[in-house]
């Protein structure tokens, strides 16, 4: 008699399997996600089968020659930077993004670039009708092409359709999220039916050699939908992000075994499509108003790319109990120290005022060097007084009050220098200055100095040493 399969519930948000239903998962703490799905889901083997013997493999050591892997470059440079030299043949690509930023229209603008350079490229598309991708295709002149389209979610008939005629050099599927298996009894969209369609996919491309492109969605917190080991399976994981209110998207890289995981892309939306962006730094900086008060330029680095930014903030007085702390671009914990570190060690009394921080043009700052330029445009704002327009500023601030070297400064310094800066703050035993450069380079070694140099100025910043 063949055992009963014990009926199993899967969470759909981060994969955990529970032996009976509840309202919220335990894990993530999200509510109505767990559903009923086959124990089994077509991987493995079923109950009351007998274990295959495996058979020994060929090991190898650590030394011997390294080829490197071979990689198929597309006309878009911005693209090519975010995956590390362009798609390395039989690797699986992830990308997620928000509904509506403009992830279908860079696949095809590349998928549209191969092909013209005689690539044999398939896009599979499972949330669209063939007709409307061709809508795509003409509005992005890419209707020219050789690209194959199909409209299809059936893992199965994906993979015998891919299997037909030459093999293919780049697979796009859109998107992972509607693909379905029969092996999986679960509905399409599950977390089984995810992981058993990235499964196939993966394994289609590690047997053929192409390139495999997986569009995924996102949830609300912008992470990709479906278990986390999807983004483990594959080779890269990409984000495409992007603010409604600005024109501009970036590609940024958050995993890649072929290449560096801190790069990013910069792109401009258009009625023609997405436009490469060479110099960030421009757009970031094309509507400055170099009188206003509370405005510092921080010179950034992006991977190997340097990039020059506006921090702007607001210091006004509050009528509230508690004053509020409003943050766009930037770390609103890391907003708080810098705060604190400000009335601390510099004695100014920010407790009664409002402070709003927002980094230009919607981009968003992760690395701790901008606390420099974080603190001269809150040092600024209070006092009123207008930083220099041709200063760009950069460096960690720690609890002490010090301020800390960063990395690449003599690439900041460059880019600095090209879009026509002068002159910069920076702290103090900075290594990699450049030689022979015309260049105006102040150091700071603390924020009371900051603050003394801010206010000596025009001598007018008001500093509280009472408690």
């Amino acid at each position: 008699m063949m055992a009963k399969a014990r009926t199993q519930f899967i969470c759909q948000s981060c994969g955990t399997v529970h032996n009976r239903w509840a309202g919220k998962c335990e894990n993530c703490g999200e509510w109505n996600t767990i559903v009923e799905e086959d124990p089994m889901g077509g991987i493995g083997s079923g109950p009351g089968k007998t274990p295959k013997k495996g058979r020994p493999v060929a090991l190898t050591a650590l030394s011997g020659e390294i080829e490197e892997a071979p990689r198929i470059h597309t006309a878009m440079s911005e693209l090519d930077r975010a995956l590390g030299g362009g798609f390395v043949r039989g690797s699986a690509v992830l990308i997620g993004g928000d509904p509506g930023i403009g992830k279908s229209t860079l696949l095809m603008q590349a998928a549209a670039a191969l092909a013209r350079r005689g690539h044999k490229i398939i896009y599979v598309s499972g949330e669209e009708a063939v007709a409307q991708v061709r809508l795509r295709a003409q509005r992005l002149a890419a209707a020219d092409t050789d690209v194959m389209l199909a409209a299809e979610t059936n893992v199965e008939d994906i993979l015998a359709t891919l299997a037909e005629g030459k093999r293919p050099d780049l697979v796009i599927i859109d998107s992972i999220q509607t693909l379905w298996s029969e092996l999986a009894e679960s509905a399409p969209g599950t977390v089984t039916q995810v992981r058993t369609g990235v499964q196939a996919m993966i394994r289609f491309a590690k047997q053929t050699g192409a390139a495999m492109v997986l569009v995924g969605h996102v949830t609300k917190d912008g992470q990709i939908a479906g278990p986390r080991v999807v983004e483990h399976m594959v080779d890269a994981v990409l984000y495409f992000e992007g603010d409604r209110g600005h024109h501009y998207r970036i590609l940024r890289t958050v995993k890649n075994r072929f290449g560096p995981t801190d790069e990013i892309g910069v792109f401009e939306m258009s009625d023609k499509g997405l436009r490469e962006v060479a110099n960030p730094s421009e757009l970031f900086l094309g509507e400055r108003n170099e009188k206003s008060p509370g405005a510092a330029v921080f010179a950034g680095m992006e991977g190997t790319r340097p990039i020059l930014v506006e921090v702007q903030a607001l210091v006004a007085p509050t009528s509230l109990g508690t004053p509020r702390r409003a943050v766009v671009g930037w770390d609103s914990a890391r907003l708080s120290m810098i705060l604190a570190v400000l009335e601390a060690h510099c004695g100014l009394r920010l407790g009664q005022h409002d402070v709003y921080l927002n980094v230009a043009g919607g981009y968003r700052i992760s690395e701790p060097a901008a606390d420099l330029a974080v603190a001269s445009a809150l040092v600024s704002s209070l006092a009123g007084i207008a930083l220099p327009a041709d200063c760009v500023y950069f460096g960690e601030v720690s609890l002490s009050g010090a301020i800390r070297p960063v990395a690449h400064t003599a690439q900041r310094l460059k880019e600095a220098e090209k879009l026509g800066f002068s002159a910069a703050l920076l702290p103090s035993a900075s290594a990699e200055l450049p030689k022979g450069s015309g260049g105006r380079w102040s150091e700071v070694g603390s924020l009371p100095d900051l603050v003394a140099r801010i206010a000596g100025s025009k001598g007018a910043l008001r500093v509280e040493d009472d408690v």
